[in-house]
């Protein structure tokens, strides 16, 4: 189904393609100089040249490696809320937060009306697209998380702010269109969080995605997708990418009483364990999942980002993850 609708885009991708979620490992160089220029030590410009640096070296990384679908590895982002808010009128920077483990984010908080001004990831995926042949997805994070993961002290309710959000969201969309990008990726991670919101969390994803003549996934990773599985399947999105490396048999017993309808990027590592998964180990994933989906349903992918990994991690890796893709291939 992917590749069908991919060729009508002019995009032409393998069987079982391979790609990376979003997120890659900064190098050391990068996470000192972001630290540097928060605390106003090195100017804009010189941290811009080596997130471009480290954004070539990822591109042609992953190019070497053999991905079929490249990310530029978000090394201009550090949380992938704060990001946009930061980007955006009506938010305000707040205090550190914990998000996960030992790791902190400023959250942003929503204190008047939300605007788009300007392309936010456009740029970055157009210089990552010129380094490269293979197709380069765009990567924004998704209205709900943004207004989940932030303070509201604007909109009169959550939803409200949901909303105003995907509407400014969906011109990011159409700048990245404009400039050519095919395969679009939202990242929702907090919308398996409350069934109860489910309903508006798909509304605003039809006002990003509607109508626009691209190829988009839905990326929700380490959540409680499984008892909103039926809800997921109806968001305006090609493809979902779940985290399911540790989920086979739980995912396949849903999937027996309620056909998957939309492609799948299957997890087939986990990308917070610092041991690299053998050949064998991924290819007996890929496997699992060619058992529940057809094969033209299925994208090869990590869990999730690996900006948590070394970058010796994770190109070690997702290079096993594309041989077992390979080998997989010949297979069938």
């Amino acid at each position: 189904m992917s590749r069908d609708k991919l060729l009508v885009l002019g995009v032409d991708i393998p069987v079982l393609p391979t790609t990376s979620v979003g997120s890659l490992p900064k190098p050391g160089q990068l996470v000192t100089a972001r630290k540097d220029f928060s605390q106003g030590k090195i100017g804009y410009v010189t941290l811009k040249a080596l997130e471009r640096e480290a954004t070539e070296f990822w591109v042609r990384k992953q190019d070497e490696i053999g991905l079929d679908v490249i990310v530029d590895g978000e090394m201009y982002r550090g949380d992938m809320a704060a990001y946009f808010a930061e980007t955006m009128q009506g938010f305000q920077t707040g205090e550190l937060v914990r998000s996960y483990g030992n790791r902190y984010y400023r959250k942003p908080v929503i204190t008047g009306e939300v605007r788009w001004c300007s392309p936010i990831t456009t740029e970055w995926w157009k210089f990552a697209q010129s380094l490269t042949e293979k197709p380069v997805k765009g990567m924004l994070t998704g209205p709900y998380t943004i207004m989940d993961w932030s303070f509201n002290e604007f909109y009169p309710d959550r939803r409200s702010a949901a909303m105003a959000i995907a509407r400014e969201l969906r011109k990011e969309v159409e700048a990245l269109v404009d400039a050519g990008a095919r395969i679009i990726q939202v990242d929702e991670p907090a919308i398996s969080t409350r069934i109860d919101e489910l309903d508006f969390a798909r509304e605003a994803m039809q006002v990003v995605t509607g109508g626009i003549n691209a190829y988009f996934i839905c990326h929700i990773c380490y959540g409680n997708f499984l008892p909103v599985y039926r809800h997921l399947l109806s968001l305006n999105v090609d493809n979902l990418d779940l985290e399911t490396s540790l989920k086979h048999d739980v995912l396949a017993a849903y999937i027996r009483d309620n056909p998957f309808s939309k492609d799948i990027s299957y997890g087939v590592f986990d990308v917070h364990n610092h041991k690299t998964e053998s050949v064998a180990e991924m290819e007996k994933n890929i496997r699992y999942a060619l058992s529940m989906f057809d094969k033209g349903q299925v994208w090869v992918g990590p869990d999730c980002g690996l900006k948590t990994r070394s970058v010796e991690e994770a190109i070690s890796k997702l290079t096993n993850m594309v041989t077992a893709a390979s080998h997989i291939r010949e297979e069938i």
